[in-house]
């Protein structure tokens, strides 16, 4: 157990560890070499009877802990979509565990909650985003995006549901995507609407809703008792960041007076680049919408950017005010604890402030500029490779793509060899790729967002490609000779 000395000598060893491993992560296998249960069974069964050296914990978390870590701020990864960090970030998160401030409502820490309302407001204005609209910090976009079904529940029912349940409101339908993020389906679960209430609409050519299917899903659950209740459009959908066409889906949402929430977990903080605003056109006439600064803005995860037109809404689907946490400035302040699901809150904005200050918007908007620019130029060497093929358009930083040795091979066959090489590249320690599947295809998604991530990373990343490719094809060629 440490005292206060202790803990001022360890501090100081734990930053250099800390500064040493962000110098050298790139070093590391990228995805975690362990098997199943290895570090499970690593660890003793039952908790120490009697407190144990520091010393012997650290040594226990670089020999056993670290190997079974991906390491997701190498800048060799590629994978998913990246959950950015920064050294800025870092502090603020170490000075925030240092308060220990739970930030539930204002008067538990005003600086949390002031600090909160003025971050929202700097990313509203540099996004380009409505000026009467509100923003709040949440957790993640999943946290988000069930916090605007609620509210588009509550609003229909005018907070009926909440205060005596479903009965005489029922049949509710919500409208999506095929290429959505599988957290509209959980929340529509936890919502309580029921997953066979989510109607899947088709996409076009590029991977994006397709307006007249959605209009048409809607005029015939209208004419079959159903409830249109709610829209989901996504700017940047997770397999292929596809972008929905967001005015023509406000045109639909605006006539059956649905409620029309907008996801842009990864690709909206492109939106600080006032060429990328073309996205959201239409978005004041949305009702709410999420990006996640921890994503691609240099922020630690979990910071997610909630917006919504009309608060009221939002705080009466969550409110609620026991004794003990009434206080003499709720009416004057903004007690976050009521613009969404917890009542325990993190003081999230802290790194926002420490990431936006000390990088400023032109410096952000330069690192955006520049990894998507090199999206663009990995592109156009796949196009000129004759065996690989580009799978989707490149909007942004994430490149989708197969290798393709030969053309007459069926998709089957396609699919094994991009899945055998995929392991072959996570498994080499070198790079760190995820795959989709986009029209049945097995798609392999290369996406260049981490924080540090430099065009040698890429250029290294793409040769190790074409070689494991090369050998794989080589291979196969001789098992069917």
């Amino acid at each position: 157990m440490l005292n206060s000395t202790d803990f001022r000598k360890m501090a100081h060893q734990i930053a250099d560890w800390m500064a040493d491993y962000l110098e050298n992560v790139e070093h590391y296998p990228v995805k975690s070499q362990v098997r199943p249960r290895e570090i499970y069974e690593e660890l003793p069964n039952l908790m120490p009877a009697n407190g144990e050296n520091f010393q012997e914990i650290l040594k226990d978390f670089q020999e056993i802990l670290m190997k079974g870590i991906t390491h997701w701020q190498s800048p060799n990864f590629f994978a998913y979509f990246p959950a950015n960090s920064s050294y800025e970030s870092v502090l603020a998160e170490m000075m925030t565990a240092t308060l220990g401030a739970q930030c539930m409502v204002w008067e538990t820490s005003p600086a949390a909650a002031e600090l909160e309302e003025k971050m929202m407001e700097w990313l509203k204005t540099a996004c380009g985003l409505p000026e009467n609209w509100h923003g709040v910090i949440q957790d993640t976009a999943s946290s988000a995006t069930l916090c605007a079904l609620l509210s588009a529940r509550e609003a229909y029912s005018d907070f009926q549901i909440n205060q005596k349940g479903f009965e005489g409101y029922t049949n509710f339908r919500i409208y999506t995507s095929q290429q959505t993020h599988s957290s509209i389906e959980k929340a529509v679960k936890i919502a309580g609407f029921g997953k066979d209430n989510l109607v899947y609409l088709p996409v076009d050519e590029k991977f994006a809703l397709v307006p007249d299917a959605l209009e048409k899903a809607i005029e015939d659950d209208l004419k079959n008792g159903k409830i249109p209740l709610c829209v989901i459009a996504s700017i940047g959908t997770t397999g292929s960041t596809a972008i929905d066409p967001l005015e023509k889906i406000t045109t639909i949402t605006q006539k059956y007076k649905i409620w029309l929430h907008v996801d842009a977990a990864y690709a909206g903080t492109a939106t600080l680049l006032p060429e990328y605003r073309f996205m959201i056109k239409g978005l004041e006439l949305a009702d709410s919408y999420v990006f996640n600064p921890h994503k691609w803005m240099m922020v630690n995860f979990d910071c997610t950017a909630y917006y919504v037109k009309n608060k009221e809404v939002l705080i009466r689907t969550f409110e609620i005010l026991p004794e003990y946490l009434k206080t003499q400035a709720d009416s004057q302040v903004n007690n976050y604890r009521d613009w969404g699901i917890p009542l325990g809150r993190r003081f999230r904005a802290l790194k926002l402030w420490f990431v936006l200050r000390s990088y400023g918007l032109r410096d952000i908007q330069k690192k955006l500029r520049e990894q998507i620019q090199l999206a663009q130029d990995l592109k156009r060497k796949m196009e000129q490779h004759p065996h690989f093929e580009i799978l989707a358009p490149v909007h942004l930083n994430l490149v989708c793509f197969r290798y393709k040795p030969h053309e007459n091979i069926s998709e089957e066959i396609l699919n094994q060899i991009n899945a055998d090489l995929l392991q072959r590249i996570n498994s080499s320690g070198k790079a760190y790729l995820s795959h989709t599947k986009l029209n049945g295809k097995y798609t392999l998604r290369m996406v260049i967002g981490q924080t540090y991530v430099l065009q040698k990373h890429v250029e290294n990343t793409w040769e190790l490609i074409q070689l494991l490719a090369q050998e794989q094809n080589t291979m196969l060629e001789s098992q069917s000779s």
